[in-house]
């Protein structure tokens, strides 16, 4: 069985498309169960963040998988094939394991080092388990993703500076106004991401921080923890006559803003400019906004740019980082190998030991004059036959694991020793 990862992510796939292709996380039992119920797949784990779409799963057959989540992405976005396969992100094997480690390490981040996708993996894997959709493989990957990406955290810099999308949205903005200070806020949006926001938000000072989301008292309990306000969607429109900049991070599949809702507010404001930082995939706020007068919209491909001017000293860390997902890879190796390899070999060599002592069973009689000593070295002579017939199937199962060729020479061996 191999482990394969297909998806899209902000480095294969433009903005407009992730969108499109972005996982509803009310629907993630529907979509796990789907995944389980197609032929070529065992286990599966679904990452589905603003920047990526990524569905992990342990199949026989690469390509029935492939075609399996392929044609499942298909059905759940309604879009065809064509459209998308081109930006996939593939990989299997001990590939598809690097490309997790080097997620949960932060180095395939749009922040480089940001700590969120830590949390966001580890979600992920949580729900599966939850849902049964996460097997022996998968939960031994995962963990051990999660342990690597702690330690890129704790041992490199990495994580230092601005490591979090919304922490660059909140700096992004000061950069834009010059500063948050006594400026009025608005966060659009009571999830993770929103959250994050508000805490950092309040450590700058504002004028007045309002929490707005579809449910109140989500939105109620986050301002109260940063001593905001919170109001209701319906009064969104009375929130932005004031507000200086408005953030957005809501789980809507759909626009909330459009061009019309805005330039009426906008007629409302006597001429004071609205800056609308939007970090919603699928985007809460249409493009078209951006157009209107008085109004600067940034969006995901915006951060994106703001922090590539600010990598420098994450990127120093880089190596240190990658020196640590190549020694996890390795573990991972040594891992897998024991938990897959293990078993059959013990129970090789245990059936070669019973059959070795059902023989001499057979002639105990013709042995029987032998003297102790004899005895003994009839046993270390078969014991020895027997270790050197299984050394070099041995050796080459222990070599092979963990990869399709240890996967054909199990099922052999097991055919061969008529294993269990």
């Amino acid at each position: 069985m191999s482990v394969v990862v297909i998806g899209a992510n902000h480095r294969t796939a433009p903005l407009d498309l992730l969108e499109k292709m972005a996982l509803d996380a009310d629907r993630l039992p529907k979509y796990l169960d789907a995944l389980r119920d197609r032929e070529h797949v065992s286990e599966a784990v679904i990452v589905s963040t603003c920047n990526r779409t990524e569905i992990y799963v342990v199949a026989e057959q690469f390509h029935g998988a492939y075609r399996d989540v392929r044609d499942l992405v298909s059905d759940l976005t309604y879009l065809p094939p064509d459209e998308f396969t081109d930006h996939l992100d593939v990989a299997w094997d001990i590939d598809a394991v690097e490309h997790l480690f080097r997620v949960a390490s932060g180095l395939d981040s749009v922040v480089m080092g940001e700590h969120e996708i830590l949390g966001q993996v580890r979600t992920a894997w949580d729900r599966a388990r939850e849902l049964g959709a996460a097997g022996p493989t998968l939960n031994l990957l995962f963990r051990h993703a999660i342990e690597t990406g702690k330690r890129a955290r704790t041992e490199t810099a990495i994580a230092r500076s601005v490591t979090s999308v919304s922490q660059a949205a909140v700096v992004m903005a000061a950069d834009r106004l010059g500063s948050l200070a006594g400026r009025h806020v608005v966060v659009l949006g009571a999830g993770d991401m929103g959250r994050g926001m508000v805490h950092l938000l309040a450590e700058v000072e504002p004028a007045s921080l309002t929490v707005v989301n579809r449910n109140e008292v989500r939105a109620a309990e986050i301002a109260s923890l940063v001593a905001g306000r919170s109001a209701p969607m319906t009064a969104l429109d009375a929130e932005l006559r004031g507000a200086d900049v408005l953030f957005t991070a809501t789980a809507s599949s759909t626009p909330i803003l459009g061009p019309d809702e805005v330039a009426r507010v906008m007629t409302e404001r006597n001429g004071k400019p609205l800056l609308v930082v939007d970090i919603a995939v699928p985007r809460d706020v249409e493009p078209a906004v951006a157009e209107l007068p008085g109004v600067e919209l940034l969006d995901m491909d915006d951060i994106r740019a703001f922090c590539e001017a600010g990598l420098a000293e994450r990127r120093r860390e880089v190596p240190a980082v990658e020196a640590i997902v190549d020694a996890e890879l390795g573990r991972w190796a040594d891992r897998y190998s024991s938990r897959e390899v293990a078993p059959v070999v013990a129970e090789i060599h245990r059936r070669a030991e019973e059959i070795r002592a059902g023989e001499l069973g057979r002639y105990a009689a013709k042995l029987s004059s032998l003297d102790p000593a004899e005895r003994e070295a009839v046993e270390a002579l078969t014991r020895g036959i027997v270790a050197k017939l299984l050394h070099t199937p041995t050796v080459r199962l222990k070599d092979a694991a963990g990869s399709p060729r240890g996967e054909r020479l199990t099922r052999s061996l097991r055919d061969l020793f008529e294993l269990e």
